[in-house]
């Protein structure tokens, strides 16, 4: 089984109070800073801190990070298979071939499908998609699918966001005379599948040099290399740009190397000629283009694409991303709204279900929980998941199940323990998981769910320390407040866009002191406002703690000291 882990990440409980420790992240040679910082004209030590932590030490990585242009992406060829697979669709193209576009129904999947869709499209192919029904097919290529192909008269399936452990639908597709190109990034098995190309930078006989992007993002190198095979000029692809950014935001894989290229160049098309059916959804969304960023796209635009699978069918998120019609765009937008709406209404009740359900368990102070309860939608176990784990900071299992005597549902973990080693250790009482070390997808029998829930204390147990148990906050730098200027900040917002490995900068202010009266703000009065300065004095700084109103006596004490 293979799990996707396409959910943002869960915000905080309301009410709900944390203790976290704080960390300076680690370099290997602190001297180090300072040379960074004098090659950098005197780049204050903090940022420049901050840049060795994304392993930028020299001028010219500098350059690069800060410069992520267009003519940085790597070569297309060098992806193995990449000219079979380029090949393969140039002929289809050329001959006319009817062609299916397969993909997936979260966020990386239906951007990828609309791309692909829409550049055959415009090559003159007859080309159609077909998303799998996650209740219905569930995950992956599957028969059924390929059977959708052979009604249409295709003769060739790209496959994109899936495919890569599909070894027996391969087979499959095969003796019914259909040819298959996958693109994919998720981690190979043991057996590759028999297929006319297979991309995924992750194989392990594949030698591109980044490993990190999408399956957009591996789609996108696809049509850069069939645009190169039909002799046409590079530029041709720079219009799939923006759906890239999207899935490269929302599938949270690393915003490092090439994903900054692809994020930073979709981020400008996004804001200067963005499709129709992404400049409906995010008037839906209140997001304004023009100054779009990754963490929107994670939270407005991206959850509502994936409410669509998540509810009903996929097909619909597609259709839209890949329409040239403002009217239907509007339409559709209006019936993915519907969709989002329904899955806040679920997401919210599933979620005070099993947080009142984790706090019972968490009585017992369990160092992971199991939490069951049937009847609960299976297209918001995901996220439940995720907010179960990070409310707890435990590796949480979330099951449900539909009276079928069968409990199904996903798994995620916290930093340093895997949950899928855990689950391994517990295969025994397991019809089947997969997935990887923070997210897995399982089931098992009803009756073995306590089982389970005694025998994951164990498999975490064994693993886990006293500190991993409490939530860490990871600080770049020591910061004097002294010297944040006007470049301090234009440095600062060059480290976008942001995503995981490299995340926004956490910066640790010490020896502060709070000025003036602070304040509560916010229609609740729940967040703290004040201002500080360092005690030994410089200039003063607006500052606000949300949700720490609780700290206002304080803070209002450390003024009076």
């Amino acid at each position: 089984m293979e799990t996707k882990q396409d959910a943002p990440p869960a915000e905080p409980a309301e009410g709900q109070e944390t203790v976290y420790r704080w960390t300076l992240r680690e370099i290997e040679d602190e001297s180090q800073v300072e040379a960074l910082s004098t090659s950098l004209n005197e780049l204050p030590s903090a940022l420049a801190r901050s840049l060795l932590l994304r392993e930028v030490a020299t001028f010219e990585d500098a350059r690069t990070f800060f410069r992520p242009a267009l003519d940085r992406l790597h070569d297309p060829y060098a992806m193995r298979d990449m000219d079979r697979g380029a090949a393969r669709v140039a002929k289809a193209i050329r001959d006319g071939e009817r062609t299916m576009v397969y993909g997936d129904y979260d966020v990386d999947g239906t951007t990828s499908t609309a791309m692909m869709l829409t550049f055959l499209i415009s090559q003159g192919v007859d080309a159609s998609f077909f998303i799998p029904n996650r209740f219905q097919h569930g995950y992956g290529i599957s028969e059924a699918g390929i059977d959708q192909a052979v009604e249409r008269g295709a003769t060739l399936i790209v496959a994109l966001d899936c495919g890569i452990t599909a070894v027996e639908e391969a087979k499959y597709a095969s003796s019914k005379g259909i040819d298959l190109v996958i693109c994919d990034h998720h981690t190979a098995g043991d057996t590759l599948p028999e297929a006319a190309a297979v991309l995924d930078p992750k194989r392990p006989d594949c030698d591109y040099p980044f490993k990190g992007l999408s399956g957009c993002g591996v789609g996108f190198k696809l049509i850069q290399a069939v645009i190169g095979a039909l002799g046409l000029p590079p530029e041709e692809a720079w219009p799939y740009l923006d759906l890239v950014a999207v899935s490269t935001a929302c599938d949270i894989v690393p915003m490092v190397g090439e994903n900054r290229v692809l994020m930073r160049a979709g981020l400008k098309q996004l804001c200067d000629a963005p499709r129709v059916g992404i400049a409906a959804l995010a008037e839906q969304s209140g997001v304004d283009l023009s100054a779009c960023t990754a963490s929107k796209m994670v939270f407005q635009i991206g959850p509502r694409i994936n409410a669509a699978g998540r509810i009903e069918d996929a097909g619909i998120a597609a259709q839209l991303l890949a329409s040239e019609d403002a009217d239907e765009a509007r339409q559709l937008v209006e019936a993915i709204e519907a969709l989002n709406m329904r899955r806040r209404e679920l997401d919210r009740e599933t979620r005070d279900q099993a947080l009142e359900i984790a706090e019972r368990l968490m009585e017992d102070d369990p160092v992971a929980l199991v939490v069951y309860q049937g009847g609960w939608h299976p297209g918001v176990i995901g996220i439940t998941a995720s907010r179960v784990a990070e409310t707890f900071h435990r590796p949480t299992v979330l099951l449900t199940s539909s009276g079928d005597g069968t409990a199904k549902g996903s798994a995620r973990s916290i930093k340093g323990i895997s949950i899928y080693a855990a689950l391994a250790q517990c295969e025994d009482l397991l019809d089947r998981f997969g997935g990887h070390a923070f997210a897995a997808g399982l089931a098992l029998p009803v009756d073995r769910v306590a089982e389970l829930r005694e025998r994951m204390q164990g498999a975490i147990g064994s693993a886990i320390t006293e500190d991993d148990l409490v939530p860490e906050i990871e600080l770049d730098a020591r910061l004097d407040l002294r010297d944040v200027s006007s470049r301090f900040w234009s440095v600062l917002k060059q480290f976008g866009p942001h995503g995981p490995d490299n995340l926004r900068p956490v910066f640790w202010g010490e020896g502060l002191r709070v000025v003036g009266q602070p304040s509560c703000v916010g229609a609740d009065k729940q967040h703290l406002r004040l201002r500080v300065a360092q005690i030994e004095g410089g200039p003063t700084f607006p500052v606000i703690g949300f949700g720490l109103a609780d700290r206002y006596a304080a803070a209002l004490a450390s003024v009076r000291r």
